[in-house]
This record gives C-alpha cells, sequence and structure tokens, in this order.
C-alpha cells in the first residue's frame, strides 16, 4: 500500500515528527503477527478488527493509514462530507464502503468494530459519543472537543462502558513523555515552581470579520453535515479546509497544541481539574481567535509538589530565554517546547516532548538517570488497536484526554472573558463568573445531540 503523500492542509512539520515518533516508538506494530509466528501463516478474518473513520482526509487520511498497514486491522467503511478532501482516501481503500453522514453509517454498517474520528473539532464529540453508545472503540484527533462539558461527558461516558478509547496526542505514547516524568519524578530538578510552553501556530488566519460574500457551495461538500451541530451560516471558502481552526463556532484556535505540547507537563507534574486561569490577547473580534495570547494558569499543591504557574504563549510570543541556555541552542523546536522550571535545574523540551535535555548541557551530562520505571508504549496506534482487542488501557484514554482538554478549553474561556477564572473541576464550573460559565457548553443545531 502507497503512503499517502503531504496532507494539503497540514504543515509538513508535523508530519514529520509524527513520522519519527512512529518510527521510534511504533515499530513493533508492522512485524508478523503471533499467528504468523505459530504457524497459520495469515490473520484470519475473524482476527481482525473492522475499522470505519468518520473524517477520512487531511489527518483522516494520515490516521487511517497507520491503521491500515496493521495486519490485524481491516478498513470497512469511510465517511466523509467533503468528496474532494477525501478522495486519495477513497482511491487507496477501494473495498470500503463510503458514506457522507456518520449517522447513517454507524447505524447501517453493523460489522464496524471501532471508529477514527479525524473531523474537525466541533464535531469530535458527537461523534464519538455515538460511537461509545453503540459500543465502539473510538480513536479521536485531539482536541478531544470543542467544549468543557463535551470532554467532561465523554470521560464519564467510557467509565460506564467497555470501549478503549484514545486520543490523538501521539506524543505522549513517546520516548521523551516517559524521560520527563522519569526525570522530574527523581527529583533531578528539585521542587517544580514554574513552567513555561508555548506554540508558533496560529498557521491559519484568525483576527478576520465574517465574510460577507456568499459563494456557492461546491459540488463536492454536503455544507449542512460539514456544520454538523455548529450554528448555521453561509458556506465561504475561509472556513474550509482547515482555515476552521481559527474560528470559535468551530475550532480551539492555537490553544489546541496544548494537547501535545503541555501534555508531558500534565503528566509529569500531576495536574488536576481545581485552577485559576487568566489570559490576555489581542482580541480583535468575537468570530476568531486572537492572533496571539498568553494565558496564566495556577495550580494548587499537589501531595508533596508545590503549588505551580504555567503559563501558555501562541502567536509567535515567547518566554524569556534561560540565561543557562548556550546561545548556539534554539528553545525547543519549531512547533513549539516547555521549559520546566525546578528550584535544582531547568529542563527543555520541544512540542510532542521531543529531546528532553537538562540545561546546561553540562548538567545533562553530570546527572545519573534513573531507571526506566515507565512501561515503554508499543505505539500510539498500535496502543489502542491492542486496548480494542484485550481490554488493556491506553496511555491518552478519554478520561486522561478529557482532564486535560478541560484544562485548555478552560484558558480558551479566560481568553474570551478578559476574567481571572477559579476553576472547580469537581462541580464542573467556574466559582467567580456567570458570564464565563456560559462557554463551558452551547446548544447544538436541531437533529444533532451528544
Amino acid at each position: 500500500m502507497k503512503k499517502p503523500t503531504k496532507l494539503k492542509d497540514k504543515k509538513i512539520s508535523r508530519r514529520t515528527f509524527l513520522g519519527r515518533v512512529l518510527t521510534t516508538t511504533s515499530t513493533a506494530f508492522v512485524t508478523v503477527p503471533r499467528n504468523v509466528m505459530s504457524g497459520r501463516g495469515h490473520t484470519t478474518p475473524s482476527e481482525k478488527l473492522n475499522i470505519a473513520a468518520i473524517g477520512a482526509g487531511g489527518m483522516g487520511g494520515y490516521n487511517i493509514y497507520h491503521f491500515a498497514i496493521m495486519p490485524d486491522v481491516n478498513i470497512v467503511a469511510l465517511c466523509d462530507v467533503d468528496l474532494k478532501s477525501a478522495a486519495d482516501s477513497f482511491k487507496h481503500y477501494p473495498r470500503a464502503k463510503i458514506y457522507r453522514d456518520f449517522r447513517k453509517m454507524l447505524e447501517k454498517e453493523k460489522n464496524i468494530d471501532a471508529v477514527v474520528v479525524s473531523t474537525p473539532d466541533h464535531t469530535h464529540a458527537v461523534a464519538s459519543m455515538m460511537a461509545i453508545k453503540m459500543g465502539k472503540h473510538v480513536y479521536c484527533e485531539k482536541p478531544l472537543s470543542h467544549s468543557v462539558y463535551e470532554a467532561r461527558k465523554l470521560a464519564e461516558a467510557i467509565r460506564e462502558s467497555r470501549v478503549a478509547t484514545q486520543m490523538g496526542n501521539q506524543g505522549h505514547s513517546s520516548e521523551g513523555a516517559r524521560l520527563i516524568c522519569e526525570w522530574i519524578w527523581d527529583g533531578a530538578l528539585g521542587p517544580v515552581r514554574e513552567v513555561h510552553a508555548w506554540t508558533e501556530r496560529p498557521d491559519w488566519p484568525q483576527g478576520i470579520g465574517r465574510p460577507k460574500e456568499t459563494p456557492p457551495i461546491p459540488a463536492t461538500l454536503n455544507w449542512d453535515l460539514w456544520l454538523g451541530p455548529a450554528p448555521w451560516r453561509p458556506y465561504h471558502p475561509c472556513y474550509v479546509p482547515f482555515k476552521w481552526h481559527g474560528w470559535w463556532d468551530f475550532g480551539t484556535g492555537a490553544i489546541e497544541m496544548m494537547s501535545h505540547v503541555v501534555d508531558p507537563v500534565f503528566w509529569a507534574l500531576k495536574l488536576g481539574k481545581t485552577f485559576s486561569v487568566e489570559a490576555s490577547s489581542t482580541m480583535v473580534n468575537s468570530e476568531t481567535f486572537p492572533l496571539a495570547s498568553i494565558v496564566r494558569y495556577t495550580f494548587p499543591q499537589r501531595g508533596e509538589m508545590p503549588p505551580l504557574k504555567l503559563t501558555w504563549y501562541d502567536g509567535g510570543l515567547m518566554p524569556a530565554r534561560p540565561q543557562e541556555l548556550e546561545l548556539e541552542r534554539r528553545m525547543g523546536n519549531k512547533e513549539g517546547g516547555v521549559l520546566f522550571v525546578g528550584d535544582k535545574a531547568t529542563l527543555m523540551c520541544g512540542c510532542f516532548a521531543e529531546s528532553p535535555r537538562l540545561i546546561p548541557e553540562a548538567k545533562m551530562r553530570e546527572y545519573r538517570r534513573p531507571p526506566k520505571t515507565i512501561p515503554r508504549s508499543i505505539g500510539h496506534y498500535r496502543e489502542w488497536v491492542e486496548a480494542c482487542k484485550t481490554s488493556k488501557s491506553t496511555g491518552s484514554n478519554f478520561e486522561y484526554a478529557g482532564a486535560l482538554t478541560e484544562m485548555l478549553l478552560a484558558g480558551n474561556i479566560a481568553i474570551r472573558t478578559g476574567e481571572k477564572l477559579d476553576w472547580d473541576g469537581p462541580n464542573l464550573k467556574f466559582t467567580n463568573s456567570p458570564k464565563a460559565n456560559e462557554y463551558i457548553w452551547r446548544e447544538y443545531r436541531t437533529g444533532w445531540t451528544l
């Protein structure tokens, strides 16, 4: 099978990273399966996982490929509202049934075991929830949802079901994420009281107004289905493809990258559901996200870990360069990075937990690394397939991913309100702002439900 070419609606730097993650942590899933080793020579149809894709173009095509190359997976159905965007996937998997409406696909195709959701953010939750309620395993792209309420309901749903779930923050399965946790838990940094994280995003338009023109809808696009649960508005090419990221109604803005960048912070520092958050930004209007923002979270003490100040930067904004970082070294990587500032040392990594190092490098060379205590991943995609078959858990299951998503989306609400907000996660509310609570969830259009 030929690997899909570079996706038109994503930057190649992200694709390159994901390829590296798959190469270094996921090679197990392309080896010969156990039944071949035992002499049977092939995987029988009954042993294969039947996967359907909801969203088959763009990132969907990339995700589908990495499941399709597994010898114990069948791609049985593909659903996409945009026939042009999904054309390559339709060509690559000619035996798969083709649908435009995922609701009809799930109702009609009784042989589906699992679904891969790679739609725009505003449809993540409704597609994932329908599959969960029907007993299907779900892999959903990041961020898990468009609203805080959706993230919470998805996390609750899997506690009451037996389905396997995984969010598409592939760096969670990397070696770097595990090293960061092990070093911090070993005391390499001492108490960590301050973290700075950043991304180069957005690389889509933000700070623009709603268009006045109403061009015709392309014949290949079902615009009503693309809108899904979001409020109705006329079609315009400023929304699709890919540019939907910058609109409040459809995307989650640059802060969506916290799913990748801040994931090792959330894991290593055991961040919880109680915190305060405030933001400053270049907010231009109520239609699109700001050109740039700084979001400041404050977390209380967690066990023996001291209170933490986590600062997020996007739109080209960056934290101050650490004095101990060598002049010739860049901060993070092209996608972003993290600085963990401890009482004893500072740790730096790139986006996706890439290349973690104590700084300066001399301190890294002096550090005696602890034993590897966290089980290593067989690969982000493979983890989920194995979980579908064995009821094992995954690293970024919806309970973990839901809590991470709630945190980052609370930051968007702080951007939107301009207020300092106190988040009471256990009770799913801000304790000091009725205005902010209005953004925890939103009404769906008729015909759509969680």
